[in-house]
């Protein structure tokens, strides 16, 4: 067994804080994500609450059986690039039911693709410019919704940038749960000075169980943008990040336990489970544990950690349904700057997707419903068929 520097062979503490410091920030770095999409499509307090509360629980056992099972570090997520994706996508032909329904078959079509490998195929073959300007172009509506919080309530929002920005310079991991610890503070102090409080009864965890309907709108708006972000800004990634410290993830078996973590988990108002891929690394790299085959236990207890977090979801969403206007929307749009960078990246690199992919960019950001589908959808369509028109031309061969 490998030694630390001093000569003592390290102990299951490392991995276990790992694994608690793994939950800690994957949950409070995108938990107002979360509950901003499943809003945006039609989910009351309550509902939301239960969506959140059902994510912790199904990605928890998931890790479980998965660290368990295979003595791997693979650490699940919710989509927060898909919660991101439902804000902009809105109320959609059928509203909250059609949204659930929409959930219920990204979890089939995740479940598929673990069984049927072709699946897999077809989605890597969409470009990935465009499917990341594509998830850039959702992104930016709710990244820019922290300079309006400014302008329209400074008071309440220059705190939580302050505490943000500071904290980029010592640790970028915490910037965002400081953020989000400096927002509790703000609507604290506002609940202290006003008239208004929480409903304690509405602090309870419990589940919300919504039976699904199916509209063509939502499977079009929702449920195939909603798969391919999760899959191509989560799932492969996470396989990525895995890989880069030595760890083969089974990908058969992940894609089963997360497709059906997500059917489980869509009645109760989860939207996606996947693969983590940020926070993949602060279970799955050597500061876990200097030893490989013990880095599964920060996995498992990062499962544990996300059940005890589970029972404060209710709390958490109280609270921000009680947040003054523009601070949850600025912790939310703060959390995504990362993953908003890393999408421009990604669709701008290649010079020869730039045109297509900056269409797609623009159509997705636009925000544009047509037919009831949201901008998502339209943005893909429309920047295959510009990708398609400027694709240059094969040369004759020579006769």
């Amino acid at each position: 067994m490998p030694q630390t520097p001093e000569g003592a062979t390290p102990s299951l503490a490392q991995p276990m804080s790992a694994g608690i410091v793994t939950a800690l920030v994957g949950f409070t770095s995108s938990f107002a994500v979360v509950l901003t999409g499943l809003h945006a499509v039609g989910a009351d307090t309550t509902e939301a609450a239960s969506g959140l509360l059902a994510l912790c629980v199904t990605q928890a056992l998931g890790m479980l059986w998965l660290a368990r099972r295979y003595r791997m570090p693979i650490t699940l997520a919710w989509s927060t690039p898909g919660a991101a994706l439902l804000a902009g996508a809105g109320t959609v032909q059928g509203g909250w039911p059609a949204a659930v329904g929409a959930f219920l078959v990204v979890g089939v079509a995740i479940v598929l693709t673990g069984l049927w490998p072709r699946l897999g195929t077809i989605i890597s073959a969409i470009p990935t410019p465009l499917a990341q300007a594509m998830l850039a172009g959702v992104l930016l509506p709710l990244c820019l919704a922290p300079i309006g919080a400014v302008r329209d309530a400074p008071s309440a929002v220059a705190p939580v940038i302050v505490v943000w920005l500071a904290a980029q310079r010592f640790s970028k991991r915490w910037a965002v749960p400081l953020a989000f610890a400096t927002a509790a503070i703000v609507i604290g102090i506002s609940l202290l000075t006003s008239d208004r409080a929480i409903d304690t009864a509405s602090m309870v965890p419990r589940l919300s169980l919504t039976a699904p309907a199916w509209t063509w709108q939502a499977m079009i708006g929702i449920a195939v943008p909603l798969y391919i972000v999760t899959m191509a800004s989560q799932n492969i990634p996470g396989v990525a990040v895995m890989k880069s410290f030595g760890f083969a993830v089974p990908w058969r078996p992940a894609m089963v336990v997360t497709g059906v973590g997500t059917i489980i988990g869509a009645p109760a108002g989860g939207h996606a489970v996947n693969l983590a891929a940020i926070s993949a690394a602060l279970a799955a790299a050597p500061s876990a544990h200097p030893d490989p085959k013990r880095r599964w236990v920060a996995a498992a207890t990062a499962g544990w950690a996300y059940l005890v977090l589970a029972v404060g979801a209710a709390a958490v969403a109280a609270l921000v349904a009680a947040a003054p206007a523009g601070v949850v929307e600025t912790v939310a749009g703060l959390a995504l700057l990362a993953t908003l960078g890393a999408a421009l990246a990604a669709a701008l690199g290649d010079a020869g997707e730039r045109e297509s992919a900056v269409v797609t960019f623009l159509v997705a950001a636009s925000g544009v419903s047509i037919l009831g589908i949201g901008s998502a959808f339209w943005a893909l369509a429309v920047g295959l068929a510009v990708r398609v028109a400027l694709k240059p031309r094969a040369e004759p061969s020579p006769r």
